[in-house]
């Protein structure tokens, strides 16, 4: 029986706290985020829109089925997290699109992690009220 070589390109992104490992495959279009559709993991349109960005942005949008796997964090990291990793697959599948990834931003890693807090504050930069008497 002949083996089918499928051509799939697989990335991972992170942001704060959060971890995405997706897998680009040749198909309709079709997202899946954790064995979920895409519109039930991200009911908010700002969070699709984000993870989907790479895609729209390289006219790939419709060409690949996206199989993402994510952990850790809330929503907003999470859709980042989806969002690099899937500008990352993209460019392992096509080297062409670097600088059209690079002038959207969709290839930096944000850095930006939540500050500790420290010992005689109540936050991480956040001091008690003063009060003079």
């Amino acid at each position: 029986m002949p083996k089918e070589s499928t051509e799939q390109y697989r990335a991972v992104g992170r942001r704060k706290t959060s971890s995405a490992r997706v897998v680009l495959k040749p198909g309709s279009g079709r997202w899946s985020v954790n064995g979920r559709e895409l519109l039930a993991y991200f009911p908010r349109i700002f969070h699709r829109k984000r993870a989907q960005e790479a895609l729209k942005v390289t006219s790939y949008d419709g060409q690949f089925d996206v199989e993402a796997r994510v952990r850790g964090g809330g929503v907003s990291g999470q859709a980042d997290a989806i969002r690099l990793a899937v500008a990352r697959a993209v460019l392992l599948r096509d080297g062409e699109v670097r600088p059209l990834l690079r002038k959207h931003g969709l290839l930096t890693r944000d850095a930006r992690k939540v500050e500790r807090k420290k010992p005689g504050r109540p936050k991480a930069r956040k001091r008690f009220q003063f009060s003079k008497r």
